[in-house]
């Protein structure tokens, strides 16, 4: 990857803190945690670089969680786009799946698609899975392009998309007009980029593809900017320019990610689930659930045989992104969701959250209205006075914010704060249980890794209403996101469209894809170790699973763990031949090379426990343990026990 010699360096900017983690060769971690600027994301970056005091000429690399494409598309503030689809498919994204929003509520609508109208050209050619039913003639070419550079000079577009039909399986067609697009744009001098479906998601199912494309188009713009004028500033002090975390859990170089925008939607919440990994690897642990609460939002994710599960599909703002990602569902209940009584007189937490300015009420920085962190100042379980990140807390700011839910209620405060904390937990309950009890995994039977400044306050209470009875609290739990990103790979990923029965595909013919793809991937990066998925499902299903798989082995072995899985994750198999939708391949470096198992040190085990005991390796609830970055709470009938790795083991007894 990088020179292992100096000095891995991860920085997760979010919502409310800019965490910073560096990973010493020496087997050390130390961190910082900085407010956050909303209107400059890039100064908090520096900030954070400057509070660590580390030396440019030390730091072997810099990788980064960034949240510019998710709040592109929640914001919808991306780049004008034009697409270009087959004539009498224009309307794939107005159509969508034919799906109502909500099934019960007919005023409810999906979110409108980012491109729509005049905007959307039609072009006229189309191939069918048996071949091309109508070619791409030269004077339809010559047509489109010229619509679609006039379409962009009055709108303002910046990209043109290209989604054709069946483009996964034949991109003659898009190639060709991609390249009289780009040979037109060159010689007029135009500042307009050109993506190809093909080239973003070469998979089934047109919507998915369209969408994928067309958010791939939008962000691209915005992202390129950042990652230039970040990388600019860096440079200015002397630091070399940041690797970027992809949502399916690895880093790219700046200049790579700038053109992979759609892959970086979940750039933060997959440092997370990353980081979680590493520590449940060191513990010998399998399956997890994670969750990372922070000031913004609560990620919930899951570990199996020891990596992120990783999944296609999935979306931001109602925009689906069909591409790999490290599963994660997020939720707006962090530390800053805001507590809000509705028209029926119901209590609510969020998604409003305070954010990093102006903040929860207790951070005393303007904010008035009550959040998850004043009803927990108000309880006690985050202690007022000085916190990391240039945070003072204010417990009378606090109590002052919740007065205004329970004097409507007819409630105390503490009542108040309590029922905040209970709202909160039920929604991180809910997606822990989507992301387990839907996948076929029981959660009874396995621990809950609970990191971010929130996390080990919540971590007690939602294993008891999943009936778990084991959490981990990582070390550096409240800053665990940032070091998962220093401790990622460089990964590059592709994938291949193959839809084929699998009666009809022979061992050799698929152990020749593979090797082929890899071979593509892997120009020039020796150094990068390969791995491969099929993507298979019941011929007739509208849904598949990733089977791992190497070149050379048999296909009946392949659909063997298809069946294997399926019955594992369904509950049921089928008497129906098993098909190949794709393959994904992924070239990774070795993870950083950093010692989580160390003996346990005297400063590792944080002595500052609410009723005044000196310091312990075992802490009895009810009580709370004040952490280097966070806070930990340990309920009533739990035990918390210090680990090796300088984190905490809770047991309920």
């Amino acid at each position: 990857m990088s020179n292992h010699t100096g000095v891995a360096v991860g920085i997760d900017v979010g919502g409310t803190f800019t965490d910073l983690a560096a990973l010493h060769h020496d087997g050390t971690v130390s961190t910082t945690k900085v407010l956050s600027v909303p209107a400059d994301r890039a100064q908090g970056v520096l900030q954070a670089l400057d509070a660590a005091q580390l030396q440019a000429q030390d730091i072997a690399h810099i990788a980064h969680g960034t949240t510019v494409v998710t709040n592109l598309l929640l914001e919808r503030r991306g780049a004008p786009v034009v697409l270009c689809a087959t004539q009498g498919f224009t309307d794939v994204l107005e159509l969508r799946r034919q799906e109502r929003a909500a099934l019960y509520d007919l005023s409810q609508h999906h979110a409108a698609p980012l491109v729509s109208g005049p905007q959307v050209i039609a072009v006229p050619e189309r191939i069918a899975p048996e071949g091309v039913v109508t070619s791409l003639e030269h004077e339809g070419v010559a047509h489109v392009v010229a619509t679609a550079l006039a379409q962009a000079t009055v709108c303002g577009a910046e990209t043109v998309a290209i989604t054709l039909l069946h483009a996964y399986g034949d991109p003659s067609h898009e190639q060709r007009l991609a390249e009289a697009l780009r040979l037109a744009i060159a010689a007029q001098g135009l500042a307009l980029d050109v993506v190809a479906s093909h080239e973003v998601l070469p998979e089934i199912r047109e919507y998915e593809r369209m969408a994928t494309t067309v958010a791939e188009a939008y962000a691209r713009p915005a992202v390129r900017r950042y990652l230039a004028g970040l990388s600019t500033r860096l440079a200015a002090r002397g630091y070399p320019a940041p690797r970027v975390m992809t949502s399916a859990g690895g880093t790219l170089e700046t200049e790579e990610a700038a053109h992979h925008a759609a892959a970086l939607a979940l750039s933060g919440p997959a440092g997370g689930v990353t980081g979680a990994a590493a520590i449940a690897r060191a513990l010998g642990v399998s399956r997890a659930l994670t969750i990372d609460i922070g000031g913004t939002s609560a990620d919930v994710g899951l570990i199996e045989d020891g990596e992120p599960l990783v999944e296609r599909g999935g979306g931001v703002g109602g925009i689906p992104i069909a591409l790999p990602r490290v599963l994660v569902e997020a939720v707006a209940a962090g530390g800053g969701s805001i507590a809000w009584l509705d028209d029926g007189g119901a209590l609510r937490a969020g998604p409003e959250s305070a954010g990093a300015m102006p903040g929860p009420a207790a951070y005393d920085r303007g904010g008035e209205r009550p959040t998850v962190t004043d009803a927990h100042v108000v309880l006690g379980t985050i202690a007022a006075g000085k916190w990391s990140g240039g945070v003072r807390i204010s417990r009378d700011k606090a109590v002052a914010a919740v007065a205004t839910i329970a004097a409507p209620l007819g409630v105390s405060v503490e009542r108040a704060a309590e029922a905040i904390i209970a709202t909160a937990d039920a929604t991180m309950a809910r997606a822990l249980r989507r992301v387990s009890v839907e996948r076929g995994v029981d959660p009874r039977g396995i621990p809950l890794i609970a990191f971010g400044g929130g996390g080990p306050l919540h971590a007690c209470g939602l294993a008891e209403r999943l009936g778990m009875r084991q959490v981990i609290v990582p070390p550096h739990a409240g800053v665990l996101s940032a070091v998962g990103l220093a401790l990622a790979p460089e990964r590059r990923e592709r994938l291949t469209s193959c839809v084929v029965e699998a009666e009809a595909w022979s061992d050799a013919s698929m152990s020749t894809l593979l090797s082929a793809s890899a071979s593509a991937l892997g120009q020039g990066r020796s150094h990068l170790e390969p791995r491969w998925w099929l993507r298979a499902r019941y011929v007739g299903q509208g849904y598949e699973l990733d089977v791992p798989v190497v070149p050379g082995d048999p296909v009946e072995l392949v659909v063997t763990r298809f069946i294997a899985r399926h019955e594992q994750r369904a509950g049921f198999t089928l008497e129906r031949p098993v098909e190949f939708i794709s393959a994904r391949t992924t070239l990774s470096s070795a993870p950083w090379p950093v010692r989580l198992v160390r003996p346990v040190r005297s400063g590792d085990i944080p002595p500052q426990v609410d009723d005044g005991r000196a310091m312990t390796r075992t802490v009895h609830g009810d009580a709370v343990v004040r952490l280097p970055d966070a806070t930990m709470r340990v309920a009533p009938g739990w035990t918390a026990r210090a680990l090796e790795i300088g984190g905490w083991l809770l047991e309920q007894t």
